[in-house]
């Protein structure tokens, strides 16, 4: 059963795994090219060249990961809205972490973010999880600001394993 945010106006939103498809490809690449303040702050992609071929490879890589997940989310018209990278149980705190949720550039301040969020947060509630943790770069005040205003709070303060970048460690409560 796929979740669903039901509501009007707005339209439902649907989380399904990525499948690998060429056009599933193309569309997270133009939703990445929507994105190029993130990638300029990130350093994983040039925002002005990014390649199919390494999403994929980076996206196969994240599903691969023993408890990874790559969401594609989806608006009621079938469009790619946003994408989430999950790890169901860090090694570490048994925690669930979200690795990544990026919306569409052009949704950006729509309110999609958030209603993405708390749908991850909610299966993670359904699930009977305590808590959800996140890392987000220190050099990216938006995500900070968008994190802390959702109710998450910083625990820590350490450099991500990926990439060795200064990372805000947050947690959000889920009982």
């Amino acid at each position: 059963m796929d979740p669903i945010i039901r509501g009007s106006p707005r339209p439902p939103l649907v989380l399904r795994p990525l499948a690998f498809t060429a056009e599933e490809i193309r569309e997270v690449v133009a939703l990445y090219t929507s994105n190029p303040a993130y990638w300029r702050v990130a350093g994983e992609y040039d925002p002005d060249d990014i390649q199919a071929a390494r999403v994929e490879g980076d996206l196969r890589g994240e599903a691969g990961t023993e408890g990874g997940e790559v969401l594609l989310a989806r608006d009621g018209g079938g469009r790619l809205a946003g994408i989430v990278c999950l790890l169901d149980r860090h090694p570490k705190d048994g925690l669930p972490w979200i690795g990544l949720l990026m919306v569409d550039g052009r949704s950006r301040r729509s309110g999609l973010g958030r209603r993405l969020a708390g749908l991850l947060e909610e299966r993670f509630r359904d699930e009977g999880r305590s808590g959800v943790r996140l890392a987000v770069l220190e050099n990216n005040p938006d995500a900070l600001a968008f994190w802390g205003s959702l109710g998450w709070r910083e625990i820590d303060r350490r450099q991500d394993l990926a990439h060795d970048r200064p990372c805000v460690v947050m947690h959000k409560d889920l009982t």
